[in-house]
């Protein structure tokens, strides 16, 4: 009999792993409508082209070598992991099986490169792109997540980041944000006057579309980091995690919505759906620690910093097309220091710690890669094609033909 229980918690615990990642593979058809949407129609068919063959990239190098490069035969505290190839094999008395632990995990690698490719879309030559995101899903995201979810010297400094405020969303950012410095601003988006020139995306109903698929992925993302559902105690910090992860995106819209009225006396449409998703990756850090009302203050928080983020960074002229800088990396980083407030185990100190090291790894090695690819093969294109789209260029297919004259 208890060998009959052992077997069903195993069983129903890795259908629960499964299951999460499928809805955290989901995002994957967010971020490419929410950026598909945010683009121009001319560069709409390249943009899905990078977000699709990211995924297939990311599942194919961390299945080679990154698992086991962040959790396979790693040293407790340590900074260097032992560079092996596969995911090695199952532990026994584990709760789930090890391939639904890669498959979760495998998903989050593939999230953290989506948000490099909003950031960088409508100038970005797609090779360059492509290699970069090999070097991040087999080597850069998989060292950093050893210090942290792998049990390195991160974990052991008490850094805390439930479901990847940090290790996700800020790394990816970090990412995002060295590519942007070399890459410079799509043609047109600056004046030399300092003046800033909007370039509005070509769908909004596929940007809306892209943000409720992504809040509905949150779920698996945050609620299967728990990684156990089959006993009362890790049942009802599930059902917590759920509505602490609503009740953040949900407050982080609203709270968008009211600085946009007061600001520009209109309701902005991208700064609701960058407000939803603000709140959404703040609450990740930790979404079991606060009660349901200090989750909502804290979305609500995120919504009124990413505006005010996304308006510091036009005004230094880093362009970012869908925001992603400001969602994923301020409001990433606010979700890891106000952490300590709800949980009680974590210290500010540890927080600010882990994250200075993530971003300054994660961007120095994001930095040494676009480096090379832009010397050797330019990361940039050419200023015809950038004016002619990305579509033609690279993809030699239009998503909206019918529009085209």
């Amino acid at each position: 009999m208890e060998n009959t229980v052992i077997e069903l918690r195993f069983a129903l615990d890795t259908f629960y792993f499964l299951m999460s990642g499928v809805l955290v593979m989901w995002m994957a058809a967010g971020f490419a409508m929410l950026e598909a949407g945010l683009v121009r129609s001319k560069n709409t068919t390249e943009i899905l082209t990078k977000n699709i063959l990211l995924y297939a990239i990311a599942c194919t190098m961390f299945l080679l070598v990154g698992y086991n490069i962040m959790y396979v035969d790693n040293i407790e505290g340590g900074w260097l992991p032992s560079f092996g190839a596969l995911i090695g094999t199952q532990a026994s008395g584990a709760d789930h099986s090890l391939e639904s632990d890669f498959f979760f995990q495998v998903v989050f690698v593939a999230t953290a490169m989506s948000i490099v490719s909003g950031v960088v879309a409508e100038r970005m030559k797609l090779w360059s792109f492509l290699i970069f995101t090999v070097f991040l899903t087999a080597f850069i995201y998989p060292i950093e997540g050893y210090w942290t979810w792998g049990g390195g010297f991160l974990s052991a400094a008490g850094f805390s980041d439930f479901a990847g405020s940090g290790i996700v969303h800020m790394a990816g950012a970090a990412a995002a944000l060295a590519a942007v410095i070399l890459l410079g601003a799509r043609k047109g988006k600056y004046g030399k006057d300092g003046s800033i020139h909007p370039i509005p995306g070509s769908n909004m109903p596929l940007a809306t579309l892209g943000t409720f698929i992504l809040w509905m992925g949150w779920f698996g993302f945050n609620g299967g980091s728990q990684l156990l559902i089959s006993d009362a105690e890790n049942a009802t910090a599930v059902g917590l995690i759920f509505v602490n992860t609503n009740a953040a995106a949900a407050t982080g819209a609203i709270a968008a919505l009211l600085v946009s009225k007061l600001k520009w006396g209109k309701a902005d449409l991208t700064m609701i759906l960058n407000g939803a998703l603000a709140g959404l990756v703040a609450i990740t850090a930790d979404p079991l620690s606060p009660s349901p009302l200090f989750a909502a203050g804290i979305g609500a928080v995120a919504g009124v910093i990413v505006v005010y983020s996304i308006i510091a960074f036009d005004k230094l002229k880093l362009d970012d097309p869908v925001g992603a800088l400001s969602v994923h990396g301020v409001c990433g980083l606010f979700g890891l220091l106000v952490v300590p407030l709800s949980n009680e185990g974590a210290s500010f100190g540890a927080q600010l710690y882990g994250a200075a090291v993530i971003f300054a790894f994660v961007f120095g090695a994001s930095w040494l890669v676009w480096s090379v690819i832009k010397i050797t093969m330019g990361i940039r294109v050419s200023a015809e094609e950038e004016e002619a789209g990305m579509d033609l260029h690279d993809c030699g297919l239009e998503a909206y033909p019918e529009f085209t004259k």
